[in-house]
């Protein structure tokens, strides 16, 4: 199986890696947030733009992500806007979404874009090919807030999201009943062990599916998400906190 470098870090090998979101609104406070992440045991930034309240001004957005390159160093990059429909702060025209993208996958200041599969097949695989341009890689993402599809569903979108051209397929979903967190893990493991061609990020919401934030390397998931103060997903939990969890797992398996 491929792995994902973006930087310094190797997705899709050994411990999962932790991406903490930037959700603040201003400039200012996206800024300040990213400052204090130095401080982390953060792999990956992911800053959410859709939470920003300059994000329909393209040039604000450009930026102040060319102002979170330089304070983040190092640090790999997400870029992300997540539509109201999957859970986001709000939404925008495809043609708004896939121009914003693009924008910002050329700036030269990130390193991956999360795209959103129910985009649409042609926007997305246009979006992925206009990053790889750039060297910049992408995550194809789907997100449920209201259920947990069947293992099959679960399975067949993240085989679409890798025929697609996804560098790493993701997929989120909300537990209704504790056989749902089941459900995920065994569709995670399924697609990492049968069809994978890279690494895959899974996760089930809310508290019921925390378990699933810690187990990603046992099951075949390869990023968790960690909160640095507020979350932008129902069940994440503390950074640090995080870290520890999958240091301890990791180690376990390591010694057998």
């Amino acid at each position: 199986m491929d792995t994902v470098k973006v930087r310094n870090v190797t997705i899709g090998i050994g411990r999962p890696k932790i991406c903490v979101p930037i959700v603040s609104s201003s400039a200012e406070e996206i800024l300040e947030e990213a400052r204090g992440f130095c401080q982390l045991a953060a792999d990956l930034v992911e800053w959410r733009a859709d939470w920003y309240e300059d994000v329909a001004d393209v040039s604000k957005v450009l930026d102040t992500v060319g102002k979170l390159r330089e304070i983040l160093e190092d640090i790999p990059l997400l870029f992300t806007f997540r539509t109201s429909k999957e859970g986001g702060e709000r939404s925008l025209e495809a043609e708004e979404y896939v121009a914003l993208n693009r924008a910002v996958a050329a700036s030269g200041f990130v390193d991956l874009l999360d795209v959103e599969l129910f985009t649409g097949d042609e926007e997305v695989a246009s979006l992925i090919s206009y990053a790889h341009e750039y060297q910049v890689r992408v995550i194809v993402s789907s997100h449920d807030f209201r259920k947990t599809p069947s293992r099959e569903t679960i399975l067949g979108r993240l085989k679409k999201m890798q025929d697609l051209g996804a560098d790493i397929p993701k997929i989120a979903v909300m537990p209704q009943v504790k056989g749902d967190v089941l459900a995920l893990l065994a569709a995670t493991l399924e697609m990492s062990e049968q069809y994978a061609k890279g690494p895959i990020i899974t996760m089930s919401m809310s508290g019921a599916g925390v378990v699933s934030r810690l187990a990603g390397e046992t099951f075949g998931s390869a990023v968790t998400y960690g909160a640095a103060g507020k979350r932008s997903a129902p069940g994440q939990v503390v950074v640090n906190d995080l870290a520890k969890v999958l240091d301890v797992i990791h180690e376990s398996q390591e010694n057998g």
